[in-house]
């Protein structure tokens, strides 16, 4: 048994976040035969992700406020907290804060055993998230 202390939060990357995006990393890589992977994201008010993919899919918690998640080529929905979202794997998505809400989630995925976690695309537009 271990206790990790936590790590300090981390802004993310431009080039995979529109918006004031933060995480803090809960599961990091562990020692084999573990892949597991948690992060707590916390969202500003229009905030998302770009569209991305997961190759052993991602399963989010809304723990608070109110936020959008699209499949490519689906419509936008509405996640809420106590919501829980499944994505399976290669599924293009994105996810992010509603216009006027904060939210925040626990994204969760594994690793595969062999090649990259997720593919990261182009940084949803705006007309893309609703915003005319």
């Amino acid at each position: 048994m271990e206790i990790q202390p936590k790590k300090p939060s981390v802004k993310g990357p431009a080039e995979m976040f529109t918006g004031d995006v933060f995480f803090d990393v809960i599961a990091a890589p562990q020692p084999e035969p573990s892949r597991m992977r948690v992060n707590s994201v916390h969202f500003a008010p229009c905030a998302r992700t770009a569209w991305h993919s997961h190759a052993v899919g991602q399963t989010l918690h809304v723990t608070e406020g109110v936020g959008l998640v699209q499949s490519r080529g689906g419509e936008i929905l509405v996640m809420k907290a106590g919501d829980t979202v499944y994505t399976p794997p290669g599924e293009w998505h994105w996810h992010g804060a509603a216009p006027d809400h904060f939210m925040t989630h626990l994204a969760m995925w594994e690793a595969p055993a062999e090649g990259p976690e997720s593919e990261w695309g182009d940084l949803v537009t705006d007309e893309e998230y609703g915003i005319k």
